[in-house]
């Protein structure tokens, strides 16, 4: 029997007083193994994560059937306060973890990130920055990589394809891109003119790399208004281009920036990890209210991601477009 009403019926939830959400879907099965050490791997993670946000920020932890020991490391985070949200289920693949972190809140900003990323300072001023300054930024990375501009990136070519803001510009960092590459397993025999030359967008006072890859990345939360329910993998397939493409509906734009402001650390903890200096956090103003995109129309968003991707792939147009936006001409046939 009910006696009463329930004092919480028909109260208006205030606006959310954080600024930017952190989804991290965390699975170790057991410490064993290609296992063994990335519970201390997800600690550096964590670690980095609470040494370089804002106090606005709202840490989601997605639990995705791992071992009772991270269940009980994720659990005291938790109780103490470290992590704002924390939900556990079985293991029911990463990309459906990520759209438990997403529902449930209106956070403006959303970084969704892998387990085994180690964060530097600067980065949330750095991507803040981003979308402040060019307000069809909807997604941005934070570890320069090889050609991103040539992946999901057909939207943001087409509107800038005679832009003079769009040029080959040099690398800033290489042993970060080298540093990365080793992190994945790559074998060294890559092109190396990748190391030397990457696409940038240039403004007055800011530069970004064209293209961002997935492992971290942070979105405009208002590109998942219509989110996907359920994908069918529990890793790879066509699951994780869900991400690379969410931003096609809204005509965004993907970018990375200059600076490394992320490593990826694989599955094996290795001393200088440990040894990583962070800054003292100084930022007392947050920026918000950054500009959204509508929903483009069916015809705009096949021409855009489709049908210009499909001409802008052919040989003769490659080769003009790199000649173009100023690589230096020895690259040019086998960049």
């Amino acid at each position: 029997m009910r006696i009463g009403n329930n004092p919480q019926k028909d109260l208006v939830l205030s606006n959310p007083e954080y600024l930017h959400q952190i989804i991290i879907p965390v699975y170790i099965p057991n410490q064993e193994g290609y296992f063994k050490e990335s519970l201390e791997i997800l600690k550096v993670c964590l670690n980095s994560i609470f040494k370089t946000t804002h106090n606005k920020t709202f840490i989601s932890i997605i639990d995705n059937g791992s071992c009772i020991e991270v269940k009980n490391y994720l659990e005291e985070l938790f109780l103490n306060g470290k992590i704002h949200e924390l939900i556990h289920t079985e293991n029911i693949g990463k990309l459906n973890a990520i759209i438990k972190g997403l529902t449930g809140n209106n956070i403006e900003l959303v970084t969704i990130t892998d387990a085994d990323v180690l964060f530097i300072s600067g980065w949330q001023e750095e991507t803040n920055n981003i979308f402040d300054k060019i307000p069809k930024a909807g997604v941005v990375g934070l570890t320069p990589q090889f050609k991103t501009y040539s992946s999901y990136c057909s939207n943001f070519i087409f509107d800038n394809l005679f832009s003079r803001k769009l040029r080959f510009i040099p690398v800033l960092d290489s042993e970060a891109i080298i540093s990365f590459y080793d992190s994945i397993g790559w074998e060294k025999n890559y092109n190396q003119n990748y190391l030397q030359y990457n696409l940038a967008y240039q403004l007055d006072d800011l530069n970004v790399l064209v293209g961002s890859g997935h492992y971290v990345a942070t979105y405009k939360k208002d590109m998942f208004e219509e989110i996907t329910s359920f994908l069918g993998y529990k890793l790879g397939g066509d699951s994780e281009t869900y991400l690379d493409k969410i931003q096609f509906k809204k005509d965004y734009w993907r970018f990375t920036t200059q600076q490394n402001f992320a490593f990826h650390m694989g599955n094996t903890l290795e001393k200088w990890m440990l040894e990583v200096e962070f800054q003292n956090l100084e930022t007392t103003t947050y920026k918000a209210g950054f500009h959204k995109n509508k929903k483009i129309s069916s015809i705009f968003y096949f021409i855009k991601s489709k049908l210009f991707q499909k001409i802008f792939s052919n040989k003769r147009i490659q080769i003009w477009f790199l000649k173009s936006k100023g690589l230096p001409k020895e690259m040019i046939n086998n960049y």
